[in-house]
Parts: structure tokens; C-alpha cells; sequence
């Protein structure tokens, strides 16, 4: 097999480099790079609306449904899904997860 020519190489390694940079992410190019953007600024109060009127102790995945129903954004979600899998006896347990995990 030959040598391609340097013009030839020149543009493979531009299309290449071109593709890894658009490539998206296994969670979904920009827009995850967006939600990761959400989740920065995410704020303790806000992220407690959405778990107002919860009924505790709650698990993980009763925090989670919880914030579904109440219209939660991905960010919330996504804060959510990285608490441990445990019971949390109150809304101040819930905030201090939150502090861990952000």
C-alpha cells in the first residue's frame, strides 16, 4: 500500500479531528453539556420546591418520582438519580445530600 500525499493527510486528519470534536457524549452531546451547565446552577431552594410536600422518611427513588410529578427539570432529576440509595428521614437530610453530591 502507498503513501497518501500530504494534501490527502492533511484532510483526513481535518475530518477526523472534526468528527471527535461533534461527536456526542454517550449522554447526549450538547445538551448534556447544557444540563451539566443546569445542574451547576442549581440552587439548594430551588431544588427544594420541587420536593415540597414530600411525605418523609423517602427513599431515593420516592424523592425522585416525587420530582417528576412536580414538573422537576433534568437538572433536579439528574441531582437526584447521583443521592445515595437510602432513607432520608427529613428535608434537612435531603439538603445535606444535596451539599455532598453538587
Amino acid at each position: 500500500m502507498g503513501q497518501a500525499c500530504p494534501a490527502v493527510r492533511g484532510a483526513v486528519k481535518q475530518v477526523v479531528r472534526s468528527m471527535a470534536e461533534e461527536r456526542p457524549s454517550v449522554k447526549g452531546g450538547l445538551a448534556s453539556a447544557a444540563q451539566a451547565a443546569s445542574v451547576e446552577k442549581l440552587s439548594a431552594s430551588a431544588f427544594q420546591k420541587y420536593l415540597g410536600g414530600i411525605d418523609y422518611p423517602a427513599g431515593k427513588q420516592d424523592l425522585i418520582s416525587h420530582a417528576r410529578k412536580h414538573d422537576a427539570p433534568d437538572a433536579v432529576i439528574q441531582v437526584l438519580e447521583m443521592f445515595e440509595d437510602k432513607t432520608y428521614q427529613s428535608a434537612a437530610d435531603v439538603s445535606k445530600e444535596f451539599g455532598r453530591v453538587k
